[in-house]
């Protein structure tokens, strides 16, 4: 039996039940060839509520996949997730993903896109408009409101997919690499956005955020945990105190994006060695 019962004890010193947890997860995926392939194995850590968690790795570390399991998009192969201590067996209003693709409806525009959010989550019409023009006021699209998907850059589309997103009042956020696609100005601009959202949302979402890019990991959370090649397991985690809002060049950001870029190249030279059969 599987004990989820264990607390967290943030800086404020009340003990607090985790909000997700993960305990020895594994999670492998059948190729076309019918290989079972394992992407991450015997995963195990708490994301306290109101956090921000970034889960960082090589390509093919299972990142995703462990995203997909707290989503309830995927089962685990071994092991278990939870939400409030109780098992995660299938997707709930209580949990929003943003994809790298912001899967906008074309024919709507950007406020109707985030209403229609609304609507799937039975909000009375008269609230639906006030909430999706506010968040998107949040996000830098109050003159967007009425343009399509078509007439906004990459970067604006992801920003109305987060207003969407927020607009839901989900507890939990996850982010599967919204940003990866973007230009790095682009993304730096998401980057402060979602700082903003986050501190702006009203008891703090608890947030989870897949990355491959070790500069937005630091920039962007609470606590950092760095996973080894693939199969991806858990090898280190890094508590980032820094004040928000944060910029690259804070000079503890920069020290902790040095340590992480290190331990990452000792993860994936040492994976590199054993392919290579050294």
């Amino acid at each position: 039996m599987v004990d989820v019962t264990s607390t967290l004890v943030p800086s404020d010193g009340e003990a607090r039940t985790p909000k997700l947890s993960v305990r020895n997860l594994t999670v492998a995926r059948r190729q076309a060839s019918g290989e079972l392939v394992t992407a991450a194995t015997g995963v195990t850590f708490d994301v306290a509520p109101g956090e921000f968690v970034c889960l960082l790795g090589p390509s093919g570390c299972g990142k995703t996949s462990i995203l997909n399991v707290l989503a309830g998009l995927d089962r685990p192969t071994a092991g278990e997730a939870f939400v409030d201590g109780t098992p995660i067996t299938g997707p709930g209003p209580d949990r929003v993903v943003l994809f790298q693709e912001p899967a906008l409806f074309p024919w709507l525009s950007v406020a109707a896109n985030v209403e229609l959010a609304l609507q799937l989550l039975g909000v009375p019409p008269s609230e639906r408009r006030d909430r999706a023009r506010s968040w998107l006021t949040t996000v830098g699209l109050a003159g967007f409101a009425d343009a399509h998907p078509h007439e906004l850059s990459a970067g604006m589309r992801q920003r109305a997919a987060l207003a969407r997103a927020l607009a839901a009042d989900p507890e939990v956020l996850l982010g599967d690499e919204p940003f990866g696609q973007l230009d790095a100005q682009a993304r730096e601009l998401l980057q402060d956005e979602v700082q903003r959202a986050w501190v702006a949302s009203e008891g703090r979402k608890t947030f989870v955020f897949v990355t491959h890019n070790v500069r937005e990991a630091a920039l962007l959370a609470d606590r950092v945990l760095v996973m080894s090649a693939g199969p991806g397991r858990l090898v280190e985690e890094f508590r980032i105190h820094a004040p928000r809002p944060r910029q690259l060049d804070d000079a503890l950001v920069s020290r902790v994006v040095i340590e992480i870029h290190d331990l990452l190249m000792q993860e994936v030279n040492a994976d590199v060695a054993r392919a290579m059969g050294r």
